[in-house]
Parts: structure tokens; sequence; C-alpha cells
């Protein structure tokens, strides 16, 4: 639940900021990029602070080291895609010739769903293959 909801509350936070620029036009054809830039800016950012708290609170309750890491790992990719789809989304919206403000809801929806897919992906690359094993292996002072 913190994985997938983390995402939908940030992709649909980034979609209101684009939804305002629009409505208020501070965001055009002139200042997109600079927009967009700004915001996966602000999705490293946040992607990695979400990270740290999810690593901590992992920890803090002793979940298994490999797990841990899953779940981080999980996290940032969960926030730092929902940021840029929450950005792009209402202008794709405004570009098809829809209202922008539905992307608020959508982006709710399409990250519960890529949520679950992203974290099932991670925990599999992490926990049952190869190449996990060594990243958990150096993670951990293994070798």
């Amino acid at each position: 639940t913190m994985l997938v909801g983390a995402g939908g509350n940030a992709g649909n936070q980034a979609s209101v900021r684009v939804i305002r620029g629009l409505a208020l036009g501070s965001l055009n054809e002139n200042t997109t990029a600079q927009f967009l830039a700004r915001e996966f800016k602000m999705s490293l950012a946040l992607a990695a602070v979400l990270s740290l708290a999810g690593f901590l609170r992992a920890a803090a309750f002793r979940t298994p080291f490999p797990e841990t890491i899953a779940v981080t790992t999980a996290l940032g990719i969960i926030v730092l895609s929902s940021i840029c789809l929450g950005a792009v989304l209402p202008l794709l919206l405004k570009r098809l010739g829809v209202d922008p403000a539905h992307s608020s809801t959508s982006i709710q929806v399409v990250m519960d769903i890529l949520g679950v897919v992203l974290t099932v992906a991670v925990s599999g690359v992490i926990l049952d293959s190869g190449f996990g094993a060594a990243i958990i292996g150096k993670l951990s002072g293994g070798g």
C-alpha cells in the first residue's frame, strides 16, 4: 500500500501543478520544456527522500536486507515514474483535445496498476535472480 499510494499521490500532485499552470497561463509552449525539466528534478529529489524514508521504515521493522532493498528500489522507481507521468499526462490530454483536469483521476488508476507491476518486476529482479543476488552481496559487504 505504501508503494502504490506514494506513486498515486506523487503523480496526482505533479498533475495538479501542470493543470494549475495551464489554467493560469503560466505553462505554455514557451515554458513547457523548463517546467518539465523542473518536474524531472523534483521527481529525482522526491524519489530519493521517499526511498530513504522507506529504507529507514523497513530497517526499523527489521525487514530482511534483500526485501528492504527491493522495497526501497521499487519505491524510488514508482515515485520517479509517477511524477514524470503526472507532469506529462495533462499536456498529452490537452494536445488530444481532452480536458487536462481528467489527468488527476487517471494518474491514480494508472499508478495503481503500474505500481503493482513495477513492484513485482523489481522484486523479481532483486530477490529471484543472479543479478539481484550479486547486488545484495555487494551492498551487504559479502563480495
